[in-house]
């Protein structure tokens, strides 16, 4: 089968959906064989194509001048006869519109990704783009049940295939690094993102008067630059933007995985991959995020103000054997979403679209 997917964003870029898009068909082992492009080159022949399409914007005609301008440089890198499906990544940004004017007539599943649900509750041209393509897709997936309920119409064919984490991590995740001692605190890490939606401003409050507790910080730089420049980071160890390996590697030097995030997760990779290195996840208790964790991690209302943070880490501080609970309770959960299982219910719904047409 020959797909064809991409994202409007630079080779590079940081995030969970990219790294998924990497695992799924970009890896030396990814298990789904498709040509993928994303932004910033010439379109020469490399992995990822790279399109070179100025003028991105978001709301308005200029976003659609935009759409017009990646449809017609696809359809002049990509023959038409060339795929048997599309998968639309990123339903509200400027990749789907683009795919589905460029070929009309192919067969599409898309993917809810949890962005673009939050950009189209905040933009109006985002929330036409992800309603379009909810509606035109052959299938839509949605790693968690919770996203389903956000999609602002009801589409064709709906299917609940869950995220995974590459199988090799789960066969074999990194050393744990030695714990701490009853005097010492809890090594605390964040991962991710630092947009507004990531809720890290609560954490760094709740950090701030924690006694003997360190933050790590592995973030885009830009990003930490910005929130250095209006927040206290004097408490915070920044630790980079991390590649997969080393990231990993940190999962598995400290005791706690803080996910603070105030709005939704679509399915939360970050933390299951802390699980899979046995890292214990405290979190927001948000949609996708609370579905995929369930049990197996702490949930604390870390909207409500730093005290409800501050008497989990003190708890968990004192109580190794809770601590102890929630890693096994993690790696556990973390079996449950290989990137194999994923590829395969991929793969099984894309031949399902493409036996039965547009």
């Amino acid at each position: 089968m020959r797909v064809l997917t991409g994202v409007d964003l630079p080779v590079g870029s940081p995030g969970g959906s990219v790294e998924l898009l990497r695992d799924l068909y970009l890896a030396p082992d990814a298990p789904i064989a498709a040509e993928v492009f994303m932004l910033g080159g010439d379109g020469a022949a490399r992995s990822p194509v790279e399109l070179d399409v100025p003028g991105k914007q978001l709301d308005g005609s200029g976003f659609w001048a935009y759409t017009r301008a990646l449809a017609a440089a696809i359809r002049a890198r990509f023959p038409e006869d060339g795929h048997d499906l599309v998968h639309l990544q990123h339903l509200a940004f400027g990749a789907t519109p683009a795919l589905l004017r460029a070929f009309p007539a192919s067969p599409t599943l898309a993917f809810v990704h949890g962005t673009d649900l939050l950009f189209a509750a905040d933009h109006p041209t985002q929330q036409e783009v992800l309603g379009q393509a909810v509606a035109e897709a052959g299938a839509v997936s949605v790693p968690t049940a919770a996203m389903a309920d956000l999609l602002p119409v009801r589409p064709r064919r709906l299917e609940h295939i869950p995220w995974g984490v590459p199988d090799r991590l789960l066969a074999d995740p990194p050393p744990r690094a030695e714990e701490t001692d009853d005097k010492g605190g809890l090594r605390l890490l964040y991962a991710g993102r630092l947009t507004p939606e990531k809720g890290v401003d609560n954490l760094l409050e709740a950090v701030a008067r924690m006694d003997g507790v360190g933050l790590a910080v592995a973030a885009p730089t830009a990003e930490y630059a910005a929130l250095a420049a209006r927040a206290d980071v004097s408490r915070v160890h920044y630790l980079g933007w991390l590649s997969r390996p080393a990231l990993w590697r940190a999962f598995a030097a400290h005791d706690l995985l803080v996910v603070p995030s105030v709005r939704l997760e679509a399915f939360g990779l970050v933390a299951v991959e802390a699980q899979a290195c046995g890292l214990p996840v405290l979190h927001q208790r948000v949609p996708g995020l609370a579905e995929v964790l369930a049990d197996s991690s702490l949930a604390v209302d870390l909207a409500s103000g730093p005290q409800a943070l501050l008497d989990a880490v003190a708890w968990l501080a004192k109580d190794h054997a809770a601590l102890a609970d929630l890693r096994a309770a993690g790696r556990r959960n973390a079996a449950r979403f290989p990137l194999s299982r994923t590829a395969r219910e991929i793969l099984r719904l894309s031949a399902e679209l493409v036996e039965r047409g547009p």
